[in-house]
C-alpha cells in the first residue's frame, strides 16, 4: 500500500517547533521586528510566545507564514 504525503508544509509540525525554528534562525530581535508582536519584543520567551500564539490566531497565522516563507533558508 502507498503511504500519502502532505503537500502542507505545516502537516506534522507543532507550533513549539516552528517558533524554535524560526527563534534559532532569526532571534527574537529580528522576529520582533517581523512581526511585531509585543511577546517578541518586551521580555521574549518561548514559553510566552507559545501562550499568547495558542490564543490569538492571527498572530500564529502571521508566524506560520513567515515559517513557511522562510523554509529555503531554514534547511
Amino acid at each position: 500500500m502507498e503511504k500519502q504525503t502532505s503537500n502542507d508544509p505545516l502537516h506534522g509540525k507543532t507550533l513549539k517547533a516552528i517558533l524554535e525554528k524560526l527563534v534559532d534562525f532569526y532571534g527574537f530581535d529580528t522576529l520582533g521586528e517581523l512581526i511585531k508582536i509585543k511577546c517578541f519584543n518586551d521580555n521574549p520567551s518561548i514559553k510566552s510566545s507559545l501562550t499568547f500564539l495558542r490564543k490569538t490566531d492571527w498572530a500564529r497565522k502571521k508566524v506560520e507564514e513567515l515559517y513557511i516563507k522562510s523554509l529555503p533558508k531554514l534547511d
